[in-house]
């Protein structure tokens, strides 16, 4: 199905202009890695989120070949054993290899004291608790703004599902208590967490995905900001804010 950008009516495949709205369609394509239907124009797959903009730039680095989006596996090293020499070929006499590198001297030997040592029965004093690294753990969660419920975004999880529970992908955010989730399909969108990072898209949604009041087409995704507004479904009854900790 091909999902209108204009009003978000669900247009069978090959469809080039939506049958409510007359609005021209995005061309599809299939993913190189999954082969899930995605937008020509779309810089990562919906379902396995893979990079389709590296693809584009292998192809145009240098057309007519064909390229595999899976890494190249590297040559295998060959040993001076492995190679057939002629029987009258004279082989090469050994190269004599060279003088070993004196070993440089430690830095601390080329700094002279500036304290002096420390007399019998003193130790030196810890260090102030202040002076420790201390680590910050980048904590995200949703606010439910028709309820001002927070649900905590789970930290131990690459791809966070929203929706419904289901018998396919349970739910890691399950919206199903929440008012007007009917709206809601039961695999909705997905957040993925990327280093610091968390990118928000649409699995094919019944109702849509909108971020900031506008659309969120199938095949793209969003960088999601502190204070940026997704509804899941039309008519803003189902809204949650992103913040940061």
């Amino acid at each position: 199905m091909i999902v209108c950008p204009n009003c978000n009516h669900q247009n069978p495949d090959g469809a080039v202009q939506c049958e409510a709205c007359y609005t021209p369609l995005p061309a599809m394509t299939a993913c190189p890695n999954c082969g899930a239907s995605v937008q020509t124009d779309a810089s990562f797959c919906g379902q396995c989120g893979f990079n389709l903009k590296s693809v584009a730039a292998e192809i145009a680095a240098a057309p007519g070949q064909e390229f595999s989006a899976r890494a190249l596996s590297p040559m295998p090293e060959l040993a001076l054993s492995d190679l057939e020499l002629p029987p009258d070929a004279t082989p090469a006499p050994p190269v004599a290899s060279p003088d070993p590198i004196p070993a440089a001297t430690p830095l601390a030997a080329l700094v002279p004291p500036t304290a002096q040592p420390e007399a019998a029965g003193e130790s030196t004093p810890p260090l102030p608790l202040e002076s420790h690294t201390q680590i910050q753990y980048q904590l995200a969660r949703l606010l439910h703004v028709q309820t001002n419920t927070v649900l905590e975004v789970p930290t131990n999880l690459a791809v966070i599902h929203i929706g419904k529970p289901n018998d396919r992908i349970p739910p890691d955010i399950d919206v199903s208590g929440f008012p007007n989730s009917e709206i809601v399909s039961r695999i909705h969108a997905d957040i993925r967490v990327e280093g610091d990072a968390y990118f928000i898209e649409d699995v094919g949604s019944s109702n849509g995905t909108y971020i900031n009041n506008l659309p969120l087409s199938m095949g793209n995704r969003h960088r999601l900001r502190s204070g940026d507004r997704i509804a899941l479904g039309k008519g803003d009854k189902v809204t949650f804010l992103f913040q940061i900790a």
